[in-house]
């Protein structure tokens, strides 16, 4: 079955009417990842905006990335024992609504994983071919907590009590794509459609007059389109990246309370959101939330999120009332 989301409030076209002309496609890799920017009414100069995405892409790589050693970040996980340290604005800014959604969601996300990512093959260290003894998890987990950065947005400092490691990678790709939406937007490009990673944000409208169509993503299942008009999408979800070990598949999406990945029936979950940012640090809480808490907090902050679970062999769809009024 095929299902369209479509949002409940849409913003008028502008008094310029829908874009004329081709769709101009740009491309390239960013964050571990590729990057996308398909836009509408760009005149034909797409290719000399490319040099400008890429430096901003650059700079934000250069303050979030948990994979390079002289990024702003990782001089913070570095920093003494006991410091303040301030922090670049994207930094501070990714790690203030890091922090937020945590509180929200009872810590299910949790922006000092970094230990514990590294220890079960996720990050910079690679992967591993075994899951980690008790003890080891136990470690990793002592040195986490949201709680214990102590951010401070009249200085845009966080406290480093000592050992603890930052990985925004739930939630920086969003953050990204919402940065060169707008970038593309206060150059007067507002018909576009931006991806990073499986992240996507999409403003106006294409030639058509038609918004950005976008399939959710998940394993084989009923397929769900969105129309990302104002409007972004994120997913989390355990099939992106995993190892088997035992017959058991261990996933990327690590539950704060046990240090384990998280295991259920929950495969994936999306979150709609003005957002791309919210949108994937909200995926993300949901994913780790699982298949009766995700979708209650859900219900209860009224977000706009679509749920993959697993009930025997066969994969169930399902949504938050939000998301469920954008049906059509």
């Amino acid at each position: 079955m095929r299902r369209v989301l479509i949002p409940a409030t849409v913003a008028p076209i502008g008094p310029d009417g829908a874009p004329a002309g081709p769709v101009e496609w740009l491309e390239g890799r960013t964050m571990g990842t590729t990057w996308t920017v398909r836009l509408a009414g760009g005149r034909g100069h797409g290719e000399t905006l490319r040099p400008v995405i890429e430096a901003e892409l650059d700079r934000l790589v250069a303050e979030l990335s948990h994979w390079e050693p002289a990024s702003a970040l990782c001089r913070f996980n570095r920093a003494e024992a006991g410091s303040r340290n301030v922090l670049p604005e994207a930094l501070f800014t990714v790690l203030a609504a890091a922090c937020a959604i945590a509180e929200d969601s009872g810590g299910a996300l949790d922006p000092t994983l970094g230990a514990l990512v590294d220890l079960w093959g996720f990050g910079p260290p690679g992967p591993v071919r075994e899951p980690p003894s008790p003890e080891a998890v136990s470690a990793a987990r002592a040195r986490t907590g949201h709680g214990r950065l102590a951010l401070d947005p009249e200085t845009r400092s966080a406290f480093q009590p000592g050992g603890l490691r930052l990985d925004l990678s739930a939630i920086a790709k969003g953050y990204a794509v919402d940065r060169i939406s707008d970038l593309l937007a206060a150059r007067g490009l507002g018909h576009h459609l931006v991806e990073i990673g499986g992240e996507l944000r999409g403003r106006g409208l294409k030639p058509s007059r038609e918004p950005w169509w976008v399939a959710l993503e998940g394993e084989a299942g009923a397929q769900t389109v969105v129309a990302v008009h104002d409007l972004a999408v994120a997913t989390s979800g355990e099939y992106r990246r995993f190892f088997e070990h035992g017959g058991r598949r261990f996933g990327h999406s690590l539950d704060p309370g046990s240090g384990l990945p998280v295991a259920g029936r929950l495969v994936a979950a999306s979150v709609l959101h003005p957002s791309c940012m919210m949108a994937d640090g909200l995926a993300t809480a949901l994913m780790a939330l699982g298949p009766e808490a995700g979708p209650a907090f859900a219900a209860e902050c009224g977000i706009a999120a679509r749920f993959l679970t697993r009930d025997g062999g066969r994969l169930v769809e399902s949504f938050s009332r939000a998301a469920a009024a954008m049906l059509a």
